[in-house]
């Protein structure tokens, strides 16, 4: 059985414990006690406050379910430590340097960052975009007004531009474009729109290139408790927790 450390007891934290079938969470993190010791009480697991007490138990991966400033802050003592990363909060790796470096890290110690599909389809099959460059990456992302904290009368384009350029404006609703640009090799572009309309995130994926057209849409069901969180993206860190041992491996 796979023992998990959780580094964040929020919403995403809350879902993985009550679908940890065949996972052991043995550690939870969170700088709120009483949230990571709410967390540990519903998966039989310790709570910890302190991270250098957290890097102590007994786990063989880490979970990153919090920040990218959690990512910034402890992913290389995490990858130091001899353990793999999953790493939800995928914008921290939009900033190259520091992408790099976590990376040289991972390579040096042999460990892996392990980035969930999260609130997208496709991934697998866009590191096709590795070997045959494409044209055009393109994500079209529509929110209801309420998930960024807005009230707007009329459908209205917030952003357009490149990934990297778009985190620094909306760091906690673009880590769909920066996995997009890490599994095709090319920063995507990016527009970001809110619409009164819609009552879910809906992520619209358009790519061209040698191999032919790509269209993809999402539309993501919010967390129970959260309506800033896609149900799907708490739901692909599990199914891949759970495939980490298969010797049957499906996709690239």
């Amino acid at each position: 059985m796979i023992k998990i450390g959780l580094l964040g007891c929020g919403n995403v934290g809350h879902i993985i414990a009550a679908h940890a079938g065949g996972i052991q969470i043995t550690a939870v993190y969170d700088i709120i006690p009483e949230r990571a010791e709410e967390l540990a009480a519903l998966c039989g697991a310790r709570a910890y406050t302190d991270f250098e007490a957290f890097m102590h138990d007994e786990f063989s991966i880490v979970v990153e379910a919090a920040s990218i400033n959690a990512v910034r802050t402890f992913g290389e003592a995490i990858l130091r430590s001899g353990r793999d990363i999953v790493v939800l909060s995928v914008g921290a790796l939009a900033e190259e340097d520091f992408r790099e470096h976590l990376v040289g890290v991972a390579r040096e110690e042999g460990k892996k960052i392990r980035i969930p599909s999260g609130a997208i389809l496709g991934l697998d099959n866009l590191k096709i975009g590795q070997v045959s460059p494409p044209r055009q990456l393109l994500l079209r992302t529509t929110k209801p007004p309420a998930s960024l904290g807005m009230d707007v009368a009329a459908r209205t384009e917030l952003f357009k531009g490149l990934a990297h350029d778009c985190i620094r404006q909306f760091p906690k609703n673009i880590n769909v474009a920066v996995a997009l640009g890490l599994a095709a090799g090319r920063d995507a572009e990016v527009e970001l729109w809110v619409d009164p309309a819609v009552e879910r995130n809906i992520h619209e994926v358009f790519v061209e290139g040698e191999f032919g057209d790509i269209y993809i849409r999402v539309s993501n069901v919010p967390s129970p408790d959260n309506p800033a969180t896609s149900y799907m993206a708490a739901l692909s860190i599990l199914a891949l927790l759970r495939n980490l041992e298969n010797p049957l491996v499906v996709g690239t």
